[in-house]
C-alpha cells in the first residue's frame, strides 16, 4: 500500500463547492443551515486530524460533497456535516435538535446508533440480517445515504490506516455496504465499494488485473463512446427511437467471472457491456439484427430471454459480437418496461447478479420499492419536497437484535427476551428466569427493540410459566411452553385418572394392580386410538373417556359368557334396532342391539352373537372382541332395510395446525351433509392438531365417503374411524 509520505493528498472540499452543487439542483435552497452546520462542524472537530495528517473537518466535508453529488436534501447535507460530532466530540443530540432542529437531529442519531455498531467478517446469512437490522433501525431514507457516503469516504481514504485494520473494513464494506448500496439502487456507490474492498482484500490479485485492464485497448473511454456513436447512428439511419448507455465492468465483477467460469484475464472477452433500451418488442428484434448485420456475432454468445423469459420473469435480449476494432463486446437490447422490471421488479439486477442470496420475496417488493424511490427522487425539481417528511418501516414486522457475542437474531415485532431465550436453545428458553437488555436488567415482557444487546440469565430449577403466553410472539417459544403445560398437566390427569379408574375398579371387584400388570389395558386404549395405557390414563383424568366404560368394557366378555350360561328371563327389553334393519339367516323374531364396544354402522360387515335373555348382540365383522366370544354362538347376520335417520359416528382426524383447515374440514362435512354432534381438539408440539369429532351419518358408505373427501385436504394428514365408547 502506498505510505502516506508517498501519497498527495487531494485538495479539501471547500463549503463553497458544495453549496455551488446544492444550488444547481435546488431552488432557493436554505443555505443558512449549510453555512451554520459547517460553522458547528468546524468548532467541534477543531484540533482533530486524519491519520492522513489532514483536518478531521475535511471528512464530513468530503461526505457533504458526496451527498450533493447524490442531489440530497439540505436536510441530508447537514447532517453529513454533523454527522461525527455526537460519536466524536462533546455534542449531544438534544444540542443538535435545539440549533438546527428535530429532522437533522434524527438523522444525525440515526446513522450514529449505526456507527457504533461494531460488524467483523459474517457468513451471508448474518451479513443478510444486519443489513436489514441496519435498515429497520433508520426510518429515513436519508440516514442510509449519509451513511454509505460516510462508508464511501472512509474507503477512499482507507490506506492511511493499517493493514489489518483495512482488511477488517474492507470485509465489512464488502458483506454489509456494498449490498446495500445495490438494493438501494446506488449502483455507483455500489460499484465503488466493491473496487475499493477488493483492492484492500486481495492487493496482488487487484494490481495485476487492473494493469491487465488498464493496458487493454477496449477499456479506454474513447472506445466507449466510439461504439455509442455507431450504435445511435445505426438507430437513425433506422428511425429507430432509443437511448445507449456503454460501461466498462468493474473490477471485482471481472474478478469474479474469471474465478467463477476458470478463466484468465485473456479468455474475459466481454470488459464492456452496452444497453441499448428501445420502444417496443418489434424494435428490440429489430436492433438485434441491425447489430448482426453491422458486426459478427460471437457463436453461443446469444440469448433470447425475451421468448423464453427467466423464472424470475427477467426480459432481454443478450448478445456477443466481434466489434470495433476486432474487440468483442456485449450487447443488451430490451424494452423500457423490461428494464423497469428488470431494475424494480422481482428480476432487480441485484437480485439477478447475486444468485446466491436467496433472499424472502417480501424482502424483494420492499427493496425494489426503496428502489423506485430513490429513482422518483432523482426525478424531482425540488428534493426538499420530496424528501422532508418521507419516512418507511421497510421491517416493522421483524426486529434486529444482537447476542453477548455480537451475532445478530431476527425476531417478530413486539418479541421479548423469552423470545429470544428459546431463539437461542430450547433449554436455555426453559430455564430462564432474568434478562439484561443492554446491561440492564428488565423485566421478561419487555418489548425487544432494534440493535439492543440481549443477555439471559438461567437457572437451572426455573420453568416456563404459563403467564409467559401472554407476551411471547414466536411460535417456537409458544409451542415449547405450550409443551411444557401439557406435560405437567399430563403427569397431573395420568395420576388423577388412575386415582378414578382404580375407585371404580373396587366397586366393581376388579384388581387395579393386577390388571395394570397383565396388559388388559392394553387393547381399550388401542380402541380409543391411544398408543399407551397413559395416554387413556390421561384421557379418564380428563374425563374425556370415563371410568364407567373401561371398567365395563373389562368386564362385557365376563358378562357375555355368564349370559350365555343363565336361564331364560323374560326382560321387557326394547331393541335397539327394528326388527325390519338387520335380517339374521334362518332365526325370526330375535331382539337385537348394538355393542358399544364397535358401534356398527349400516352397510358395515357386521356378525351377531346369540346372548340368553336379550337377543342378538350386532358386531362389526373386524371388532376385536369378537375372537373373545364363544365361536359356537356366532351366527351370520345382514344389514336389510334403511332407517330414515342419523347414526353417531366418531372420526379422528391429524391436520396442519395451519390458517383455515377447521374451516375447510366443516366446509366438507357441510357439503356431505354431515353433522357434527361434538368434538375436541388439541394441538401438538410438530404444529400439528389432533382433531375428534362425533358426527352423524347415514351408513358406512356415508361415513367412508366423507372420511375419503377429507383425506384429500392439503391441511389433512390422516383420518380414521373411532369407537364412539
Amino acid at each position: 500500500m502506498t505510505s502516506p509520505e508517498q501519497r498527495t493528498l487531494p485538495p479539501m472540499v471547500r463549503i463553497g463547492e458544495i453549496i455551488d452543487k446544492i444550488q444547481g439542483y435546488i431552488q432557493d435552497p436554505d443555505l443558512a443551515l449549510i453555512q451554520k452546520a459547517y460553522v458547528f462542524s468546524a468548532s467541534a472537530h477543531e484540533g482533530q486530524t486524519r491519520l492522513s495528517g489532514e483536518p478531521y473537518l475535511s471528512h464530513p466535508l468530503s461526505v457533504a460533497s458526496i451527498l450533493a453529488d447524490m442531489r440530497m436534501d439540505e436536510a441530508s447535507i447537514a447532517a453529513g456535516l454533523l454527522h461525527d460530532t455526537v460519536e466524536d466530540t462533546k455534542a449531544t443530540i438534544p444540542e443538535i435538535k435545539d440549533i438546527f432542529g428535530a429532522e437533522v437531529a434524527h438523522i444525525v442519531d440515526g446513522v450514529t446508533k449505526i456507527s457504533k455498531m461494531v460488524f467483523e467478517s459474517r457468513e451471508e446469512a448474518q451479513a443478510e440480517n444486519i443489513r436489514k437490522m441496519i435498515v429497520a433501525m433508520s426510518e429515513d431514507i436519508r440516514v442510509l445515504m449519509v451513511k454509505l457516503a460516510d462508508r464511501m469516504h472512509n474507503m477512499r481514504t482507507l490506506e492511511f490506516m493499517k493493514p489489518e485494520k483495512q482488511k477488517v473494513i474492507a470485509q465489512e464494506t464488502l458483506d454489509i455496504y456494498a449490498p446495500l448500496a445495490n438494493r438501494l439502487g446506488l449502483h455507483l456507490v455500489k460499484v465503488e465499494l466493491e473496487d475499493l474492498c477488493f483492492r484492500y482484500l486481495r492487493p496482488d490479485a487487484y494490481k495485476q488485473l487492473m494493469k491487465s485492464v488498464e493496458s487493454h485497448a477496449t477499456v479506454d473511454q474513447g472506445y466507449i463512446d466510439k461504439v455509442i456513436g455507431l450504435l445511435s447512428e445505426m438507430l437513425q439511419r433506422n428511425k429507430i427511437e432509443g437511448g445507449i448507455v456503454g460501461r466498462r465492468k468493474h473490477y471485482l465483477s471481472i474478478y469474479n467471472k474469471m474465478l467463477q467460469q476458470g478463466l484468465t484475464f485473456d479468455q474475459v472477452y466481454d470488459l464492456i457491456a452496452f444497453r441499448v433500451l428501445v420502444h417496443s418488442l418489434k424494435d428490440c428484434y429489430a436492433v438485434l439484427g441491425l447489430v448482426h448485420a453491422t458486426w459478427r456475432p460471437v457463436p453461443g454468445r446469444f440469448k433470447d430471454y425475451i421468448s423464453m423469459p427467466k423464472n424470475n420473469m427477467y426480459q432481454s435480449l443478450h448478445t456477443t459480437v466481434v466489434g470495433p476494432d476486432g474487440e468483442r463486446i456485449e450487447i443488451q437490447i430490451r424494452t423500457e418496461e423490461m428494464h423497469n422490471l428488470a431494475e424494480f421488479g422481482v428480476a432487480a439486477h441485484w437480485q439477478y447478479k447475486e444468485a446466491k442470496l436467496g433472499m424472502k420475496s417480501k424482502d424483494l417488493e420492499k427493496f425494489s420499492w426503496l428502489r423506485q424511490i430513490l429513482d422518483w427522487q432523482k426525478e424531482t425539481q425540488d428534493p426538499r419536497d420530496f424528501m422532508s417528511n418521507l419516512r418507511f418501516d421497510l421491517f416493522a414486522d421483524e426486529v434486529y437484535v444482537f447476542t453477548p457475542r455480537g451475532d445478530v437474531k431476527e425476531l417478530p415485532d413486539g418479541a421479548t427476551p423469552v423470545d429470544f431465550a428459546y431463539l437461542i436453545h430450547s433449554q436455555v428458553g426453559d430455564h430462564c428466569s432474568g434478562a439484561k437488555v443492554n446491561g440492564k436488567l428488565v423485566p421478561l415482557s419487555t418489548r425487544l427493540k432494534n440493535g439492543d444487546t440481549v443477555e439471559i440469565i438461567t437457572d437451572p430449577s426455573r420453568r416456563p410459566s404459563r403467564d409467559w403466553l401472554k407476551y411471547v410472539k414466536t411460535a417456537k417459544a409458544i409451542s415449547r411452553i405450550k409443551h411444557f403445560i401439557r406435560t405437567e398437566e399430563r403427569e397431573r390427569s395420568i395420576a388423577l385418572g388412575k386415582e378414578m379408574l382404580e375407585k371404580e375398579m373396587r366397586k366393581a371387584g376388579l384388581n387395579f394392580q393386577k390388571i395394570m400388570q397383565s396388559g388388559d389395558l392394553d387393547p381399550i386404549a388401542e380402541e380409543h386410538s391411544f398408543k399407551h395405557v397413559e395416554d387413556l390414563l390421561s384421557a379418564v383424568g380428563y374425563s374425556r373417556v370415563t371410568a364407567k366404560k373401561i371398567v365395563h368394557r373389562l368386564k362385557a366378555p365376563e358378562e357375555e359368557a355368564r349370559a350365555a350360561e343363565a336361564p331364560p328371563v323374560e326382560e321387557p327389553v326394547k331393541p335397539a334396532l327394528s326388527m325390519d334393519k338387520v335380517r339374521i339367516k334362518g332365526v325370526d323374531d330375535v331382539l337385537v342391539r348394538y355393542a358399544q364396544c364397535c358401534d356398527p354402522l349400516p352397510g358395515d360387515p357386521i356378525v351377531g352373537f346369540i346372548t340368553r335373555g336379550r337377543g342378538v348382540t350386532v358386531h362389526t365383522a373386524d371388532c376385536p372382541n369378537v375372537k373373545n366370544l364363544e365361536p359356537e354362538r356366532l351366527i351370520a347376520i345382514a344389514w336389510e332395510g334403511q332407517e330414515d335417520k342419523p347414526y353417531p359416528a366418531k372420526v379422528s382426524i391429524k391436520a396442519r395446525n395451519v390458517p383455515g383447515a377447521l374451516a375447510r374440514i366443516a366446509a366438507i362435512l357441510a357439503e356431505q351433509g354431515v353433522n357434527i354432534d361434538s368434538g375436541t381438539f388439541l394441538s401438538n408440539e410438530d404444529r400439528t392438531s389432533d382433531v375428534i369429532l362425533t358426527i352423524e351419518v347415514r351408513d358406512s358408505a356415508h361415513l367412508y365417503a366423507t372420511i375419503d373427501r377429507i383425506s384429500n385436504l392439503d391441511q389433512v394428514l390422516e383420518v380414521s374411524r373411532l369407537s364412539l365408547a
